[in-house]
């Protein structure tokens, strides 16, 4: 153990896995406030607290693997469609249905946190595993390090999407952006699109943001329209119960 803290490649590999989680985690940052924006402020931090949690220790199972998980075509594909549903769902109007519901809406907002992050950090394993060089311990370490770094940038965009709800949409499509770069980025395609389409490399990004905004925003006013429904209709069972009452 000491003869390892006293390699000076093992301090190397800590600084440089902490600076590349930092450079590379500006999207993650954004996908945990867009996540946790409607939670109450202590479930925030909680949810804060187990989605980092999660998020180190799979990150580390991912690049300690990370030269099988990305020869493996398809994978990138199948990740950016799930980052689609993720951005457009995080555009849609939470249901409001009180304490009953606010245990389920802190697990969805950790499970987001986890699985978004996760995708989107498929192509920053091999940064991170190359600079690792075998030290897994030091990747575990230098995960916990940099992610309290990542979180405190969330709370700053957490407030930002309080006073300008635009950055919500912004965000969406950023992860919208995400997910085409990682669809004309996996394996399976990246030496067609490369050789015959390689406008593809810019359109795509652009196609998954514009996507992710224009679906999101048709689902959340259909959500919203259903929502206020509801509403007037538990408002007009009301109105219809107090008059019987009168009445008895």
């Amino acid at each position: 153990m000491l003869e390892l803290l006293s390699n000076p490649d093992t301090w190397r590999a800590l600084v440089e896995i902490a600076v590349i989680n930092i450079v590379l985690s500006g999207d993650n940052a954004v996908v945990i406030a867009l996540a946790c924006r409607s939670l109450e402020p202590r479930q925030q931090r909680n949810a804060f607290i187990v989605g980092t949690v999660g998020i180190v220790v799979l990150m580390t199972a991912l690049t300690s693997c990370a030269a099988l998980l990305m020869s493996l075509p398809w994978i990138q594909l199948a990740g950016s469609v799930l980052l689609l549903w993720i951005g457009i769902k995080l555009l849609l109007p939470e249901d409001d249905d009180g304490e009953v519901d606010a245990t389920a809406h802190f697990w969805t907002a950790v499970k987001t946190i986890i699985v978004a992050d996760i995708v989107m950090s498929l192509d920053n394993v091999l940064g991170m595993a190359g600079a690792a060089r075998g030290h897994y311990g030091m990747l575990f370490v230098g995960l916990a390090i940099t992610m309290p770094l990542i979180l405190f940038g969330s709370a700053l965009l957490m407030k930002l999407m309080e006073r300008f709800p635009v950055v919500v949409t912004l965000g969406a499509a950023l992860l919208g952006y995400v997910a085409g770069d990682m669809a004309v980025s996996d394996i399976a395609v990246a030496a067609r699109i490369e050789a015959h389409a390689h406008w593809l490399d810019i359109v795509a990004p652009i196609a998954g943001a514009v996507l992710v905004i224009v679906v999101g925003r048709l689902l959340a006013g259909k959500k919203t329209r259903a929502l206020a429904a509801r509403i007037a209709g538990h408002a007009a069972a009301h109105g219809r119960d107090v008059p019987a009452g009168h009445a008895s």
